[in-house]
């Protein structure tokens, strides 16, 4: 349901950030350690000079460390539909990526605060050294030491990405509080502060996206949708925020629609949240008018509308082809539209886990989700991250067809995976699509890696019934069609299905698993339970292999 608040007053922080390589104007260490006195007359020169060196201390990670987060494997691995690159860098971390207009790939590093770059032709990386950064960290180590903290090697989570038609990349960086520009043809660095100016308020510059002249940011912590805007003469930013609409929430990924209305999330972790609808327009229009902006109300620029059942965490927000809007659900295996015309949430669900990414050596593990992340459009498609899953997962929501790509690479320090060969993930945690390729960073295998969606598949699908309406109670067959779409030699293939209906409420037996060598008939049985609640569900059946999966939805009604 649309609702309105009243009496919120809307702010734009009128701040004017100046651009800078300079350290001490770009970083304050009290931030982290409270005092840090002795570094306030500390020049550029003297850091450059300093050497960490001289301290004789063990930042990196240890061996055991290493292998959790720097990498499991030697070697990057690949698929028929999956390439990955090795980083020439151990342990970069890479996280945030985009692709340019040129087709370079861009990545920020997360353990050496550098932008890397990637070229598929030459299939070539170039690091850029950012001696800004390796300046910042000089002041975080030495300021830990002290007062009297572990010092520490300078990691952040880079979330945001983006690139600037002016051949710049900007990205965000969570644990200096900043944002980050690398301007590509001088190879030189820039650091932006983004603290709150109230320092009872924390903030998480996390998302990142260039829109026009507009740089905005979600403050994940900080609950704050940043607006940057340059300067005329390019030297700093204007910059505003609005925001959350609840308090105590945080701010999460957001979208830009047809009309460039913002969509985004508030919620409160492992409580209630809202989407909200943000009229970018209508809010500029009125402050060119000669208002006075901290005297525009919230109110009359934000709609929101409650979550569904089952929505809980919503990391990722796109905007389809169709103009509804797609949350990711990343506590779960759940992914929803909503429908800005008729205001209803749509639950849908992706494949249930292969035990190759989860383990459960323990047998602990029930119910495994595979989280989707984040979610993007491309085209026609939405394009989801299933971290806990190892796949990346490419939604056509016309035709309802959910298809799964594995990533080749396993860390098994991240599941349950004690004596299982093969097993564990690679943590996805960013993802960018160009054209028919999708370019994704593995954060703890130091690997870039590319799906080719232009590569056909190995089978197709066909469900003989697209919608069912069961009574409570009764049972009903469905077909499932698998046919071999490449001249091969015969495969295995197992049979896949998952349902966004909750306890039990829809029960699906089919066999598991068969050879295909031409075209398979399998017989589905889908029952509502007695006690399954009325309503729409979405039921997801299909076909996978080690490298892939192909499914459709079937809406199930229980009346």
């Amino acid at each position: 349901m649309k609702t309105r608040k009243k009496g919120i007053i809307f702010f734009a922080v009128v701040a004017f950030i100046m651009l800078s390589s300079a350290v001490m104007i770009a970083i304050n260490p009290a931030q982290w350690f409270g005092d840090s006195s002795d570094f306030d007359e500390i020049t550029d020169e003297e850091l450059d000079a300093f050497d960490l060196d001289t301290l004789g201390l063990e930042l990196g990670y240890s061996d055991d460390e290493s292998l959790q987060f720097c990498s499991a494997n030697e070697q990057a691995r690949s698929n028929e539909y999956v390439k990955e690159y090795k980083i020439p860098t151990a342990c970069t971390q890479p996280l945030a990526i985009t692709v340019d207009p040129y087709g370079m790939v861009w990545f920020a590093q997360t353990s050496t605060g550098k932008v890397a770059k990637f070229d598929p032709l030459t299939e070539t990386f170039t690091e850029y050294d950012n001696s800004v950064w390796e300046n910042v960290e000089k002041i975080f180590i030495v300021s830990a030491i002290e007062n009297n903290m572990e010092p520490t090697k300078l990691r952040s989570m880079m979330w945001g990405i983006d690139y600037f038609p002016d051949g710049s990349i900007w990205f965000t960086d969570e644990r200096t509080d900043a944002i980050w520009k690398f301007s590509i043809d001088t190879e030189s660095y820039d650091r932006i502060s983004y603290s709150q100016t109230d320092e009872n308020k924390s903030s998480l510059p996390q998302k990142l996206v260039i829109e026009g002249s507009k740089i905005i940011i979600n403050d994940f912590t900080g609950g704050r949708l940043s607006f940057l805007d340059y300067a005329q003469d390019k030297q700093g930013l204007r910059h505003y925020a609005i925001p959350a609409v609840m308090d105590g929430a945080v701010t999460s990924d957001f979208a830009i629609d047809s009309d460039k209305n913002v969509w985004y999330t508030n919620w409160v972790p492992g409580g209630v949240g809202i989407l909200v609808k943000f009229d970018y327009p209508g809010y500029e229009f009125q402050s060119t008018q000669g208002e006075v902006t901290q005297g525009l109300l919230l109110q009359d620029f934000v709609e929101w509308y409650n979550f569904p059942a089952g929505l809980t965490t919503p990391n990722g927000v796109a905007v389809g082809p169709d103009q509804k809007i797609w949350l990711a659900d990343t506590s779960s295996n759940y992914f929803f539209s909503f429908d800005p015309r008729t205001e209803e949430f749509t639950k849908y669900v992706t494949s249930i886990p292969t035990i190759d990414s989860y383990g459960n050596a323990s047998d602990f593990i029930k119910n495994p989700v595979s989280r989707p992340y984040w979610i993007e459009r491309s085209d026609g498609n939405l394009i989801m991250n299933e971290h806990n899953a190892n796949r990346i997962g490419v939604f056509n929501p016309f035709s309802e067809t959910l298809v799964e790509y594995t990533v080749p690479s396993r860390n098994p320090n991240w599941a349950d995976c004690e004596g299982i060969d093969y097993c564990g993930v690679a943590q996805v945690f960013d993802f960018a699509a160009y054209g028919e390729k999708i370019w994704f960073t593995e954060w703890v295998e130091n690997n870039i890696g590319v799906v080719d969606t232009s590569i056909p598949l190995p089978f197709s699908i066909d469900i003989d019934k697209k919608q069912i309406t069961l009574e409570k109670g009764q049972t009903t067959q469905l077909t499932l069609e698998v046919s071999k779409t490449l001249f091969s030699d015969a495969f295995d293939v197992n049979v896949n299905s998952s349902s966004t209906s909750t306890f039990s409420d829809i029960i699906i037996t089919h066999e598991n698993s068969f050879s295909l060598s031409d075209k398979t008939t399998i017989s589905v049985e889908i029952m509502a339970s007695e006690h399954a609640l009325s309503g729409t569900h979405k039921v997801l059946l299909g076909a996978y292999t080690n490298d892939i999966a192909v499914s459709q939805f079937v809406t199930v009604i229980v009346v």
